[in-house]
């Protein structure tokens, strides 16, 4: 009984820690960065380039991706009201069947924004990778981010630990019922997040050649 209570009160106690960093690096992701993020287009500050994060344009069930939709139809209204005049498009291309830059391209060229000025990024294989290529890769030291609100303070805490001068857009928050899980798994992030900078010190999957905008 004994072993069992010792057994009992480690776990609990493990448990209490675990519960207690998540609660902590959420407070701390939230608020150091909360202050470069925007709702309004026209209050933004502008920027060279916005950098689109990339998502799945339709969800498991065949439907459209209102995060998707909603991430294009910002980046365009970004575009057109001046605020950006290049924009990345960054993520997973994992398999020729699977490719986020593409797709997310091929909208926004049906919202009138050139070819020209798209950049497609096709090692944004998550957040951090989005974030330090744009600087690492793309060159960028100051660059506006377009996600949901969610999204929004990792992207901008990332951005800060690497001397990225951000700020985040809010694409509409749309309650959807895989919103849910989705919410759940940002805040189970960010403590990982806190992680990945700060003590396993990660990097990108792929760097490489830079490319001038």
């Amino acid at each position: 009984m004994q072993v069992l209570d010792w057994l009992f009160k480690v776990v609990m106690g493990l448990a209490g820690a675990a519960f207690l960093f998540i609660l902590i690096s959420n407070v701390w992701v939230v608020r150091s960065t909360r202050s470069w993020v925007f709702e309004d287009i026209e209050s933004i500050p502008s920027n060279k380039v916005g950098l689109v994060l990339g998502t799945t344009h339709r969800l498991k069930s065949g439907q459209e991706n209102p995060y998707f939709t909603a991430r294009i139809r910002t980046a365009a209204l970004l575009y057109h009201k001046g605020k950006i005049k290049h924009i990345i498009l960054s993520g997973d291309n994992r398999t020729r069947y699977y490719n986020e830059p593409f797709k997310m391209k091929t909208a926004l060229m049906a919202q009138d924004v050139p070819e020209n000025d798209i950049t497609l990024d096709y090692a944004g294989l998550r957040t951090l990778d989005s974030v330090v290529r744009c600087k690492e890769i793309f060159g960028q030291d100051s660059v506006t981010i377009i996600t949901q609100r969610f999204h929004t303070y990792r992207a901008l805490f990332i951005s800060q630990h690497y001397a990225i001068h951000a700020v985040a857009i809010v694409a509409n928050d749309i309650s959807f019922p895989g919103s849910i899980p989705i919410t759940i798994r940002e805040i189970m992030a960010r403590p990982l997040a806190v992680i990945d900078l700060y003590i396993l010190k990660k990097t990108p999957h792929h760097l490489g050649k830079k490319e001038y905008l």
